[in-house]
């Protein structure tokens, strides 16, 4: 598990490999670790095997959603946030208190997602609610 300050493992979910790319890329600027990218829900439910701290999941994975995904999350303890272009009524009502990235965002919105679930991590608060969703013009 990672500790304040030091490199965390993500979990990285987004059927567009080129956000998946982009958003490995941000996290190893900000000196973290991606785990995967998973672009589709059966690799995503595979690496949720992994040792992880954390994980952001995009929320349309093709034609179907991440929510098996994010029951297994749930699950384990971890804390994570989804990523929509739909806004916060695209999102199941039972996970609309879990930390959000509106699509587009900016890499100042995740790198305050991810230190976000960092600090729910390493508080132990693992899928506690946050205060609210997390979104790009916040």
């Amino acid at each position: 598990m990672a500790t304040e300050g030091g490199m965390a493992k993500i979990l990285l979910v987004d059927d567009e490999p080129l956000i998946a790319a982009m958003l490995e890329d941000w996290l190893s600027e900000l000196g973290h670790v991606a785990v995967g990218p998973a672009h589709n829900l059966t690799r995503a439910l595979e690496l949720a095997k992994s040792d992880m701290d954390a994980a952001i999941v995009d929320v349309s994975l093709g034609d179907g959603n991440s929510y098996p995904l994010v029951e297994v999350l749930v699950a384990r303890g971890l804390p994570f946030a989804l990523a929509t272009g739909h806004g916060q009524e695209g999102i199941d009502p039972r996970y609309r208190a879990q930390s959000m990235l509106t699509k587009p965002f900016d890499f100042a919105a995740f790198r305050r997602t991810v230190g976000e679930l960092i600090a729910q991590r390493g508080a132990g608060a693992g899928n506690a609610p946050s205060p609210g969703p997390i979104s790009a013009t916040r």
